[in-house]
């Protein structure tokens, strides 16, 4: 399918109800509110073309950037695109899945994800934060740099409850993470999410609500799956 089709095809699955739902979360347009299965099913028409994928993205429409998202090809996109893509994230949804999961999954991985950390911009944070978090969970642990994390966890446990408002959802996230992926600093990330506690976040006028760190840990533990890696993080 060509850009037009493919665009064509979003305006024809967009609802007004999921719109609404996507408007409560702080999306802009232009979007056309297509929920996320049926995004998925269009996947097969843009995945082997790298070049539409990255046309969808540019066109700054959020069902479009989704799309992308799942359909690129993360292992010969460039880091240049990515800090591009993570500019262009003005919103959570962006920043967290569709900028994070790719860049996770790209040779560029660490790289960016310790630059974006540092930004004084909130969403290029959050990009950071959700980037290093799905990282830890498809990368073996002898792969991964485990006093950068210590001190990551350090930095959660010292600063979460001062940082902006999307920074604390994924920086509660990335403790959920270490715990949940990386065996040998389960206890570690426990007690920061002991200390830490629960983490306020405003997340507008939605039902939503930020996972407590320690049930989640708990539930991860309770099933067996402490350690176990998922072969994407793209979804």
């Amino acid at each position: 399918m060509t850009y037009e089709e493919i665009m064509q095809k979003l305006e024809e699955l967009g609802s007004v109800q999921t719109k609404q739902i996507y408007n409560n979360h702080g999306v802009k347009e232009p979007f056309f509110g297509v929920k996320i299965g049926d995004l998925k099913k269009l996947v097969k028409y843009v995945k082997k073309d790298h070049e539409l994928a990255l046309k969808l993205y540019k066109s700054g429409n959020h069902d479009a950037m989704y799309l992308a998202g799942l359909s690129v090809n993360p292992k010969i996109i460039s880091k240049e695109t990515l800090q591009d893509w993570a500019q262009k994230a003005y919103w959570y949804m962006a920043a967290e899945y569709t900028v994070a999961q790719v860049a996770a999954e790209s040779d560029y991985a660490m790289e960016l994800a310790r630059e974006w950390i540092k930004s004084e911009e909130e969403m290029i944070a959050v990009c950071g934060w959700s980037t290093y978090s799905n990282y830890l969970s498809i990368t073996p642990d002898e792969k991964l740099d485990l006093s950068e994390i210590r001190e990551l966890l350090n930095q959660v446990k010292n600063n979460i409850h001062g940082e902006r408002n999307r920074v604390r959802y994924v920086m509660n996230g990335f403790v959920i993470s270490v715990g949940a992926y990386v065996t040998e600093l389960g206890e570690e990330a426990k007690q920061v999410a002991e200390y830490i506690g629960k983490v306020e976040v405003n997340v507008g006028n939605t039902a939503c609500k930020v996972p407590l760190a320690t049930d989640y840990i708990k539930k991860i533990e309770v099933k067996n799956r402490v350690g176990l890696k998922r072969k994407t993080c793209i979804c």
